[in-house]
């Protein structure tokens, strides 16, 4: 007599958010945490979490957990077969395997959580925005920066911050085009500023953030971003992209740049113009805003 069949599992690479008590499942994650820990009974085990764009999820390897974990390390992602249930009344996986994935074979941006505004559109008032800076000398900056090389393509994959503010791929075209939209507004209420100085500073103010992070199981610092920091790398990009400015111009730009975060970072006692004032401000806005409406006040 057949034994009757067994029921499919879901497809490979399921989503985490879309995981439910009892399922068999099987796919890519990247694995945010990895521990050895010991059982009550002696044995040792493996504690995990397994992270993709939609959520995180722990996971645990019971059986030849030395074995397998010798096969990656946290920060790789893992191709893993297991089987969810419910842990102390929270989802959770215990692992059959789990391998490291030729990075190769991926890319790691499709592992982070990403924008929640829809790319399109970003790029559309993206692309609005820079046609506000009407003067032709500032707009060719800009342009540089923002629409062609490796910059321009870095500047639509990186977050703003790690663990803060826009803290997913995507976060920094959005913080951007926030920003720069305020500036519009700003503008309107106060015609005596320069406006296509400060657009131009708005829209390029944290260009130095393409050379920040790292990508992988979870945004990491580049070296280049622990030792100088987005300002310095900023005003490297800049500096390469305005040899056409005159000196004073090009200074300008860089003083509302250097100064978004506020002079205390550059140990200045007082903001160089009202365009600088108005961009620290403006950032200030949208990025306090935009932490408190994701983790909250306080």
């Amino acid at each position: 007599m057949e034994s009757a069949a067994q029921p499919a599992g879901p497809p490979p690479g399921i989503p985490v958010a879309e995981l439910t008590p009892g399922q068999v499942f099987s796919g890519r994650y990247a694995c945010a945490r990895k521990d050895r820990l010991t059982a009550k009974n002696g044995s040792t085990y493996l504690s995990l979490e397994l992270r993709d764009r939609s959520g995180a999820i722990p996971a645990r390897v019971f059986r030849d957990a030395d074995r397998i974990g010798l096969g990656f390390e946290r920060g790789d992602v893992i191709e893993v077969r297991g089987r969810v249930e419910r842990y102390r009344g929270q989802l959770s996986a215990e692992l059959e395997s789990a391998a490291r994935v030729d990075p190769a074979e991926i890319d790691p941006t499709e592992f982070l959580p990403t924008a929640y505004r829809d790319r399109e559109e970003l790029e559309g008032f993206l692309e609005h925005l820079t046609r506000e800076v009407h003067a032709p000398d500032l707009r060719a900056v800009v342009e540089t920066l923002l629409f062609s090389g490796e910059t321009a393509e870095q500047f639509r994959r990186a977050p703003c911050t790690r663990g803060g503010h826009h803290a997913y791929v995507g976060g920094l075209i959005e913080h951007t085009v926030a920003v720069a939209t305020l500036v519009t507004e700003t503008c309107v209420l106060h015609p005596r500023l320069n406006s296509d100085l400060l657009m131009a500073a708005a829209l390029i103010h944290d260009i130095g953030k393409t050379g920040e992070f790292t990508y992988g199981a979870e945004i990491g610092l580049s070296e280049r971003g622990r030792t100088l920091g987005h300002l310095q790398i900023g005003a490297e990009l800049i500096t390469a992209a305005s040899t056409a400015l005159e000196p004073a111009r090009r200074d300008g730009l860089l003083a509302c740049v250097m100064c978004h975060h506020g002079t205390d970072a550059l140990r200045l006692r007082h903001f160089p113009s009202p365009e600088a004032i108005a961009l620290y401000r403006l950032n200030a806005l949208d990025a306090q805003v935009k932490t408190a409406l994701e983790h909250g006040i306080g």
